[in-house]
């Protein structure tokens, strides 16, 4: 039943404003049957707010034109950030639907925007005379960034070029919605199902309760082990019955790649064409060189470089990490063995060190809301003078999700939403979304979402944590910080608004607190003793998550090689004959091409469940993860240099950085905080490849 015919008022609820703290959306009003009406309004209401800028008989001026720009489409940003915060971590049929809707009318809507030609005149006008205006450097990166969006999106091409580039860019909207769509919808299809505990050994009880109660869910007998985004799946590494290994193994690599309903390999060869497509148009060589343009990173043959001669020593190391799983194992490896094996060596490594403990205990220490308070938070007060307080009078998008106000030195400045759970409608993966954007121009304040996917527990079971768990944990909160700490004038400039290359760059940072001694002997206590974690246990854990693995290394650059790979390709190089053979055959050679073909090794991600850069927003920008690794590899040296968890430090990076967002430019910034460029001797030495 939609807004209209509840009885209510006759403001759409999705559109309505919020008397809750900060703004936050009343969830509870809304219904899908509202957001497309919402969206018919917001959308003719923004374009009525553009048309009437683009009329203006007065001269141009960065108020009445950019600021005016930027102020505009309030309906359509609060719509934006309640849909599409819903449609990642709870979709359901109806906003499926929904979201194919809107990729279509979304991008007709900024197409019609970018190629309004009496707009695109006073900005090109005040771009040309830009040097004359007195701007402020946000002022001017604004109008910079407005004059490059606009001739990227085809302003700047006569009317049959217009035509192909809205052609275009409403098929890939359309592609990339749902290539997102049957990657969840194969993803849960794909969980794999066990018929005996037996099968299962080497899980927690934990892992095999929440087994049993998604098959119960489905309404199947027996054991349902569901599916994590990446190749390598974490169950695969506990699992002693290489049998069941193999199965999950098998389940995650042919992802979308069947043959059923759920295929991608056709949409991956269309949508490398249209985007190559659509560069040509532009006057670029390929859709890496379009994308790398707006980055940090000069070129896709400078990415294309770094990812060779990362690749190259870390194919040494990998050999030399096989042989030894293979000597650790007494026999030869299978790829869904890898994983497992490197967890037993690491154990039997710390064993012949003469190590008293037993790493895989250190998970008993890491109670989810026990990281989450005298962890995370913890360290986010102690470097940022930040403070959480739960709100239970407030109600998230879902029941399992958590709201926190967020105090700086004793005052609000936003509200934090904490989405930790795994459930058939949340997409794989970790991620950050904002539902309110932070700007001064606007008076609003942040509110920032995380999203995890742990394994549920039963009731009146703790949350616990791995290692990796509980590095994404600090990884995520690290994004949140970003725009938490926001202070610039635009939206457009706020918090994670910066290029893609560096915007993993913050969360990479926060990492490095996980298990810091300032910070780790705060959390890491028993969850049922409330013993506090051992010397030995803290120091074992360290070593071992000291370097990064071989194998992770591998994995990572494969991904980021083959991303790379793929949106170099010009439109005539795109393999065309049959999808489902040449996807494959193009990613075996891309692979052999990059140095980074392991039979053992498969990428993080394979083509056809590549949401990164098939669904999401990091299309030949997959390499940003190492890239920024550079940046913060740097400036973890940084920190430890200053004595690690202090105040003045943590104020020197949010001045620096975190509050500035794309207000000034970020690589630049970074370098003047630490006072000189980054080098990428840290990052080798980090991932063991010195």
């Amino acid at each position: 039943m939609s807004w209209a015919t509840r009885g209510r008022s006759s403001v759409n609820p999705v559109l309505a404003a919020s008397d809750l703290p900060y703004g936050l959306p009343d969830f509870s009003s809304i219904s899908d049957d509202d957001f497309l009406p919402a969206y018919d309004v917001a959308l003719a209401n923004h374009l009525s707010e553009v048309d009437a800028i683009a009329t203006s008989t007065e001269p141009p001026s960065f108020d009445n034109t950019l600021g005016a720009l930027e102020a505009a489409g309030r309906d359509l940003a609060r719509a934006n950030g309640i849909f599409f915060n819903l449609e990642g971590p709870d979709s359901n049929p109806a906003r499926a639907k929904i979201a194919q809707v809107l990729a279509v009318k979304l991008t007709e809507h900024g197409n019609a925007i970018a190629m309004n030609q009496q707009l695109f005149a006073r900005i090109a006008n005040l771009y040309d005379h830009r040097a004359d205006l007195g701007l402020s450097v946000a002022q001017m990166r604004v109008l910079e960034q407005r004059y490059r969006d606009a001739v990227r999106a085809g302003a700047a091409l006569d009317e049959a070029g217009q035509a192909q580039m809205r052609e275009i860019s409403g098929r890939l909207a359309t592609l990339t919605t749902d290539f997102g769509q049957h990657l969840l919808d194969d993803t849960n299809a794909s969980a794999v199902h066990f018929a005996d505990a037996v099968e299962l050994d080497g899980l927690s009880s934990s892992e095999i309760a929440a087994a049993a109660r998604a098959a119960t869910d489905a309404g199947r007998d027996g054991y349902l082990v569901a599916l994590e985004l990446p190749t390598s799946q974490s169950t695969v590494a506990k699992l002693t019955d290489p049998i069941a290994r193999q199965r999950i193994f098998d389940a995650s690599t042919t992802r979308c790649a069947r043959g059923n309903e759920f295929d991608t390999r056709a949409m991956i060869i269309e949508i490398v064409t249209l985007r190559s497509r659509r560069a040509n148009l532009l006057g670029y060589d390929s859709h890496a060189e379009y994308v790398i343009a707006e980055e940090t990173a000069p070129t896709p043959a400078a990415v294309a470089d770094l990812l060779a001669e990362l690749g190259a020593a870390a194919m040494t190391a990998g050999k030399a990490e096989l042989a030894r799983l293979t000597e650790r194992a007494g026999h030869p490896l299978a790829a869904a063995d890898v994983t497992f094996y490197l967890a037993a060596d690491q154990k039997a490594r710390a064993a012949e060190a003469d190590s008293p403990v037993d790493i895989d205990e250190f998970e008993n220490f890491c109670e989810l809301d026990t990281v989450l308070h005298d962890g995370v938070f913890a360290a986010a007060g102690r470097l940022y003078g930040l403070s959480f307080t739960e709100r239970d009078d407030l109600a998230g998008y879902h029941p399992d999700v958590r709201v926190w106000e967020v105090f700086r030195n004793g005052t609000g400045i936003g509200l934090f939403l904490g989405d930790f759970y795994a459930r058939p409608s949340k997409r794989g993966g970790a991620w950050m979304n904002n539902i309110v954007d932070q700007s001064n121009q606007l008076g609003t304040t942040p509110i920032i979402v995380n999203v995890l996917n742990l394994t549920k527990p039963e009731p009146g079971e703790p949350c616990l944590l791995s290692l990796d768990q509980l590095t994404t944990l600090f990884h995520e909160f690290g994004h949140a910080i970003h725009g938490l700490l926001s202070n610039v004038e635009y939206a457009s400039q706020s918090g994670t608004s910066v290029p893609r290359d560096f915007v993993e760059f913050p969360s990479q940072v926060n990492e490095m607190w996980a298990l810091h001694p300032d910070v780790v002997g705060g959390y890491a206590r028993h969850h049922a003793t409330g013993e506090p974690a051992t010397p030995e246990l803290l120091d074992a854990v360290r070593a071992s998550g000291g370097t990064e693995s071989a194998h992770s290394t591998i994995e990572y650059l494969a991904a980021a090689a083959l991303d790379i790979a793929w949106h170099r390709l010009s439109e005539d190089d795109v393999p065309d004959r049959d999808p489902a053979s040449d996807v494959l055959e193009f990613e075996a050679q891309a692979l052999a091409e990059a140095g980074l073909a392991s039979p053992l090794i498969p990428p993080r991600y394979r083509s056809t469940y590549f949401n990164h850069i098939f669904g999401g927003g990091y299309s030949s920008a997959y390499y940003s993860y190492i890239w920024s690794e550079i940046l913060d590899a740097e400036t973890e040296q940084w920190f430890l240099a200053g004595g690690g968890l202090q105040p003045e430090l943590g104020a020197a990076f949010a001045d620096a950085v975190l509050s500035r967002g794309d207000s000034a430019d970020p690589v630049a910034a970074h370098a003047n905080m630490i006072g000189h460029p980054a080098r990428i001797e840290p990052l080798l030495v980090r991932r063991g490849l010195a």
